[in-house]
């Protein structure tokens, strides 16, 4: 079983079609037989994400630090939940668990998380899919800045082809299932 490390937002942004796209991505992991690792919260997009992963029968593995528990933050609903002392034991664990990672909109949390995880595979240790769901365009910007890395010199064409932008299930399920021969 695959299991897919999703960042995303405490928050649930003032579009609804943020809350749409969560709901869907959560059919897809679903659908395509996925576990699904997140933060373990019941806010914002996240938990909109838990809720629809559970609710259609899949499961669900969260890590949240004590500080999020302390401040009732945590999904009381989830397969498993472990909780850890500090943000960065919560990414080092959920970078264990998952073999895939995705990021769909959110805030600082949600970049810093996904920017770490596709900067660990650059300097080998992560070998897993990086991709950020670019629904809408709202990351169209950082896409944007990942392009002028690489042709100003500070970002290789190899390296960058370890990160996907996509909002194309179709492209995204390819992306993971032949990630090796995409950028090897």
């Amino acid at each position: 079983m695959t299991k897919i490390a999703v960042y995303c937002g405490a928050s649930k942004g003032f579009d609804k079609k943020y809350l749409k796209n969560t709901v869907e991505v959560g059919k897809w992991i679903v659908k395509n037989n996925y576990d699904l690792v997140y933060g373990g919260g019941n806010r914002g997009l996240m938990g909109i994400l838990a809720d629809t992963v559970l609710d259609l029968g899949g499961k669900v593995y969260g890590v949240i630090p004590t500080f999020l528990v302390d401040d009732e933050q945590a999904h009381e609903n989830l397969t498993s939940l472990e909780i850890v002392d500090t943000m960065d034991q919560r990414k080092e664990k959920m970078m264990n668990l998952a073999d895939a990672f995705l990021a769909l909109p959110g805030g600082p949390g949600t970049i810093e998380e996904i920017s770490q995880s596709y900067s660990w595979a650059r300097v080998g240790q992560n070998a897993k899919p990086n991709i950020i769901f670019n629904q809408a365009g709202y990351y169209d910007s950082l896409e944007k800045m990942y392009d002028q890395m690489v042709d100003l010199g500070f970002l290789t064409k190899e390296h960058r082809k370890m990160l996907l932008f996509s909002d194309s299930f179709e492209q995204i399920n390819d992306f993971i299932k032949n990630y090796d021969s995409f950028i090897f």
